[in-house]
Order: structure tokens, then sequence, then C-alpha cells
């Protein structure tokens, strides 16, 4: 019996090589594919050769399917940004409309593709369904580029025979969630900049240009003691600065790194999640894109085909949010139990009560699916408007900030010149 050579992706989407006997290069994908992995090449022995990425190891000797080398690919360790990934699927969905095989499709955009790493998934993508893979099952092999909601509305599209169709609404979705991550991400870079700049100010002024003034006003005083109450107070604190410096810059990165830490447990996570939606002046925009996201999510993968139960467990991963995905399991828990979505939602008191009735409302009239995109249409402009909001409201506030800290330094530096002016005035 022939020995064929293999390279295949597990189900974690990490390369395997390895040889089987089989009677042809059919019945070897067979055994593969039942062994549960996904063969991209395979070569009988002494008939060509396996074409393995630079710096990637060979597999020497015979394995069966089972036994697997397991080497990570260059493409399944890369990542793919989301506006690259639109312009893919965009552009996929066009050419399957214009009645072009799956296949060709992904083999004319592998070949123009100029990202590498999605250049090589796309033509690895084009070898899985060359071997008789599904679509959404090639995609699953790549999990850090194609998450559960990309997989699975390709999956429904695909049952459905309506897969351009849902690739045009995947790329939508792309489109309108990068649009609201870029809202709040503009949001809250300008506060950031402008805090920034203002404690690296005062630090300089506080450890650079104050001692030097201290030394100026205790030889034209003749003690400390003359200095104003409030010049006392910046030159203590300028002091202790310069003194602690290296024990504050410790302190902070112990303080990052424990916000890291706590934020990676689930009851961290839940706390920092439920005190972004109650921030002031920030909370009402993380409120609002988490229920955007949450309605565009469910409203799209319903849409698709994609069964209820299904759509929220993956709605619940792509929440962002814990306090968000909490409401989703009980929304999903109350389904399961052939309950009504609405009092979850209502019991969770984190979806204000239009976004409940307008849910009621779909699930009485049938029209649940394009209620949520509906709600998802409004929260995108209540983002909008609070993320207008905030920035006018932020940058006279940022400003004020920064002058009061400046101005604070400056008086306290201006006030032991007045009295030295002062003193010299009453001795002539």
């Amino acid at each position: 019996m022939p020995l064929f050579n293999y390279i295949a992706i597990d189900a974690k989407g990490e390369e395997v090589t390895g040889s089987l006997d089989a009677g042809s290069e059919a019945e070897a994908i067979g055994q593969l594919r039942h062994s549960g992995v996904y063969p991209t090449q395979v070569v009988q022995e002494g008939k060509g050769s396996l074409s393995i990425a630079k710096g990637k190891r060979k597999a020497k000797g015979r394995t069966r399917a089972k036994s697997k080398s397991r080497e990570v690919g260059l493409f399944s360790s890369g990542k793919v940004k989301g506006k690259v990934l639109m312009i893919f699927t965009r552009q996929l969905a066009t050419l399957i409309d214009s009645g072009l095989p799956l296949l060709r499709g992904l083999t004319v955009l592998g070949k123009q593709e100029p990202n590498p790493v999605l250049k090589r998934t796309i033509n690895n993508l084009a070898d899985s369904v060359q071997t008789g893979s599904t679509f959404s099952e090639s995609l699953a092999q790549h999990p850090k580029i194609f998450n559960k909601l990309y997989v699975n509305m390709v999956k429904a599209g695909e049952l459905g025979g309506v897969l351009e169709l849902v690739l045009i609404r995947l790329a939508e979705y792309s489109e309108k969630a990068q649009k609201l991550k870029n809202k709040i991400i503009a949001a809250m870079v300008y506060p950031v900049i402008v805090m920034v700049i203002a404690v690296a100010i005062m630090i300089f002024l506080l450890v650079v240009i104050v001692p030097r003034f201290e030394v100026i006003f205790t030889d034209m005083l003749g003690s400390a003691d003359q200095l104003p109450e409030l010049t006392k107070f910046v030159i203590n604190l300028s002091k202790n600065l310069a003194g602690n410096i290296v024990p504050i810059g410790i302190g902070l990165i112990a303080f990052i790194v424990g916000f890291k830490v706590v934020a990676a447990t689930k009851g961290g996570r839940r706390a920092i999640d439920g005190i972004k939606l109650k921030m002031p002046l920030f909370g009402s925009v993380q409120r609002k894109s988490a229920i955007a996201r949450f309605s565009r999510t469910l409203g799209t993968l319903v849409t698709s085909g994609v069964p209820i139960l299904q759509a929220l467990n993956i709605t619940k991963e792509t929440a962002g949010n814990v306090v968000i995905g909490d409401a989703i399991q009980d929304v999903h828990d109350a389904v399961k139990e052939g309950e009504s979505i609405v009092n979850p939602l209502e019991a969770s008191k984190v979806f204000p009560p239009m976004v409940i009735s307008m849910v009621d409302v779909g699930e009485e009239t049938g029209q649940l699916p394009e209620m949520l995109l509906k709600v998802a249409d409004v929260y995108d402009d209540e983002v909008d408007n609070a993320v207008a909001a905030l920035t006018a409201m932020l940058e006279p506030l940022m400003i004020v900030i920064l002058a009061v800290v400046v101005g604070v330094i400056v008086m306290a530096l201006f006030l032991p010149m007045v009295k030295i002016i002062q003193g010299v005035a009453n001795k002539n």
C-alpha cells in the first residue's frame, strides 16, 4: 500500500505533519478528515514533496494520522486588522455574487492580496476547500483571524445557499463595528493625551524648575521660613517627588501589573466592567456602545439563519463586557427553557427601557432580527452624539485642569518675588 506524506490543520488551528498508508490520495484525505484534521497537502511518497513554509521542520519517519507533529504555521500565528478582513470579505462576496465559484474567488483574492498574513491564509483556505472541506470548516482552522461569529454566519450561509448575501452582511457588520470602535477610541484618546501632558509639565516644573528657585529665594530671604505657605507647599511637594521618584515609578508599574492580574480573573473583570458602565462621562458611551454591539451582533446572526441559542452564545463571547455578557447568558438560559427574551433583559438592569420595549415588539410581531438591527442603528447614532458631547465637554475641562496645575506652581514661585521686591522697596 502506498505511503502518503501530508500537512494538515487540527481543530486548534495548528499545523501537523506526518505520513500514512492508503490506497489512493482520496482515501488518504478521507482518513485524515475522519481523524479530525483538515489536510492542506497530501503527496504520495516518491511522486513529489511537501511545500513547507520557511523556518518549519519537516516531520521525519513514518507516523500514523493520529501521531501528530504539531507545528504552528506562520499564517495561524498572525492577526489581521478588521479593516483588511472587511475588504477581503466584501471582495469575496462580490466575486461569488458575480457567479464565480468559491474556490476560484479565493484563488483570485490570494494572488492580489498585499497583506502577507492574509495572503497565506487565503491560499490555505483555497487548498482546504479544494481537498473537500467546506468553507466554514476551513475558516475554523484560523480562529485568530476568523472568530466564531464569522465562522457560524458563513456556515449558516452555506446551509441556506446564500453565502454571498451572508458575506455582504459580514462586511457591513465589520465596517459598522470598526467605525464604532474608532469613535470610542477617539473619545478616550484626547483626555488621556491632555492628562499625560499635564503630568509631564507638572513633573518638569517640580523636579527641575522649583528646586532652582528655592535656592534663589533662600539666599535672598535668608530663611525658608520667610516663604509664603503656598510656596512652602510646592517646595515640599517638589522635594518629596524628587526624593521618591524611583519608588513612585515602581509603585506605578506595580499598580499596572496588579490591575492586569485582577482584570485577568473572572471576578476582577466583572468588577472592572461594572465600573466602566457606571463611570461619570465615559460610562454612558461605554453602555451605549455595548448595547449597539449586542444588538447588531445578535440581529446579524439571527438574520443570517444562525439558531437563536447559538447566536446568543456567540453574542456573549463578542460582547466585550462581562456584565453585558452575564445578561446575555441569562437571556440564553431563559430562551432555552422556552421563556421570553424580554424578562431577563429587564431583570439585568443593564438595558434601557427603550431597548426592552423594541425587543418585546419584535418578539410579538416575529420581527426580532429587524428590530435588533434598528436598535443597533439607533444606538450607533446615540454613540455619535455621546462622543461629540463628551469631546465638547472634555476640551475645556482638560484645559482648565492644565491651567490650574501650572497656575498654582507659577503663583507659588511668583509670591516670594513679590515679597522680595516689597522688602527692597521698604529698605529704600
